[in-house]
């Protein structure tokens, strides 16, 4: 069961499966403050980065089976979060909707280009060397990113170019999500408050 509420540029997801309790909310006009409880230590890491170098307000809390692994906590995560940011876009009138983002960390780089189209679509060319980052499973990122594109409407293209330390890939990843979001869901005021698209409309059926 998923509730939502949305008011502004801000949207709060409550949703509770057998496997999963998430409620979060969203603040697309903030200033990257954070309020993160997952049971994953890394992922909390991770969406710490995504909130305060994206300068969008998220608080998420989660109640998961990690009893089992960490698999429907991480992506039902990215449901949860994907949904709210959907939310606060409304109609996606008047934004910037493009971003991408080359960050650097160390000897890490990784690019990240998206587009809330509302069409959602994962490239993922990133690579990991070991099995886990703390108590996550790597192989989870992949389904983070997957789960949040999907349910965001997000068409999202990330790729690290080169890197050898697993904790700064993941890490440039969601840095690099973070920056491009930053641009994309910004509002631009040559837009005059119309949808960015020449069809009129950027709803999830286009």
């Amino acid at each position: 069961m998923t509730t939502e509420t949305h008011t502004s540029r801000q949207a709060a997801v409550e949703r509770t499966t057998q496997e999963t309790r998430i409620s979060a909310r969203v603040d697309l006009d903030g200033t990257g403050r954070h309020e993160i409880a997952t049971g994953i230590g890394f992922l909390d890491h991770m969406l710490a980065q995504l909130s305060r170098h994206s300068l969008i307000d998220i608080d998420v809390t989660v109640d998961g089976d990690l009893h089992i692994d960490g698999h429907h906590t991480t992506e039902d995560c990215g449901i949860v979060l994907g949904t709210a940011l959907a939310r606060a876009l409304g109609d996606r009138s008047g934004i910037t909707r493009y971003g991408d983002a080359l960050v650097p960390m160390d000897e890490t780089l990784t690019r990240v280009a998206l587009d809330l189209s509302a069409r959602p679509y994962l490239i993922w060319r990133v690579a990991f060397t070991c099995e886990r980052l703390g108590t996550l499973d790597t192989e989870l990122l992949r389904e983070w990113f997957q789960a949040f594109a999907q349910a965001g409407g997000i068409t999202l293209h990330v790729e690290t170019l080169y890197g050898q330390n697993n904790h700064h890939i993941a890490e440039s990843c969601y840095k690099a999500l973070a920056r491009a979001l930053r641009t994309a869901v910004a509002l631009d005021p040559r837009q005059g408050g119309r949808v960015p698209s020449t069809k009129g409309t950027l709803a999830s059926s286009d």
